[in-house]
């Protein structure tokens, strides 16, 4: 009697762990890991790279496929030093593709610094013209060093090689805001895909793009991760637009102690409702995600 409750036992065991290992070999979607540390090691070797750069109060995010080395804005004018630094720090001389999602300062301040720093390729742009200084000299560089421009929108795919893809949701015409565009709302946004893996890119985007966005195809904002619309503002990241993304974590760009108090302790809440993982510049330092396309590493720099 005691051998065969011994026997059962074990079945009963080997039964248990078979049934977990089919569980975890037979789960579908794109695994992850968190981790702390050093952002180069991760970095080193990955197919996709993609940092959220620490430069403040702005943006500045980098990705690093095999053939092709992108970066989406630039941060504002006090941290253009920085960003210079940070690139050659990686031993980045040439920049394929710059995309500037909005013509504010935080977003294009840095851009004087790179064209002088650095051969840039390609511009994308949304083409929404603004009436600053900052944006009159953004111009002037493109036109002295022959940079080709485009102008993007809507429905518009951005080849970056080795099946990654930068598929562009907005902005599309009209314009919002009319004859007086609002330069948040009409931000470049552009969902990021390697294979099974997607980050969204909402630049400043705020409610009345997300709203478009969401009438137009809610299920083509569906992503991995989401880098959180201006700033983690309180006028951006909807409810209704966090249930279509759907992320596993979200990435806010943001300056400590801003004086715009970013991010928006409602926006925080919403995150946790949602169960997403946040990670924020202003505490963790530059932020590094790797992936081969299936699995993906957050890392954070402190």
């Amino acid at each position: 009697m005691n051998i065969i409750r011994k026997w059962s036992w074990l079945v009963l065991v080997v039964t248990v762990f078979s049934l977990v290992f089919m569980a975890a070999g037979c789960s579908s979607g794109t695994s992850k890991g968190v981790q702390s540390g050093s952002n180069a090691l991760v970095a080193a070797s990955a197919p996709l790279t993609i940092q959220v750069l620490d430069v403040g109060q702005g943006d500045a995010i980098l990705i690093r496929a095999k053939d092709q080395v992108v970066l989406v804005d630039t941060g504002d004018v006090p941290a253009r030093d920085k960003l210079v630094s940070m690139l050659k720090s990686q031993g980045i001389t040439t920049i394929d593709k710059l995309l500037i999602t909005h013509p504010h300062a935080d977003h294009i301040g840095g851009a004087a610094a790179v064209f002088q720093q650095f051969t840039v390729k390609q511009i994308y742009d949304s083409g929404l013209k603004s009436t600053s200084n900052l944006y009159k000299q953004y111009l002037t560089q493109i036109q002295k060093k022959s940079i080709p421009f485009t102008v993007v929108s809507a429905g518009m795919t951005i080849d970056l090689g080795n099946e990654i893809l930068l598929k562009v949701l907005a902005p599309e015409a009209p314009f919002i805001g009319g004859s007086e565009p609002d330069l948040n709302n009409n931000s470049i946004v552009a969902k990021l895909v390697y294979r099974n893996f997607s980050l969204l890119l909402t630049g400043d985007a705020e409610s009345e793009a997300e709203e478009r966005m969401l009438k137009k195809d809610a299920s083509a904002l569906k992503s991995t991760l989401l880098k959180s619309g201006h700033h983690g503002s309180r006028t951006s990241s909807s409810m209704a637009f966090l249930q279509a993304v759907t992320p596993e974590a979200a990435f806010i760009s943001v300056g400590a102690n801003n004086d715009y108090h970013h991010p928006h302790p409602s926006t925080l809440k919403k995150y946790k409702e949602k169960k997403i993982d946040v990670y924020r510049t202003d505490t963790d330092g530059t932020l590094t995600v790797v992936s081969d396309g299936k699995a993906y590493t957050i890392t954070k720099e402190r």
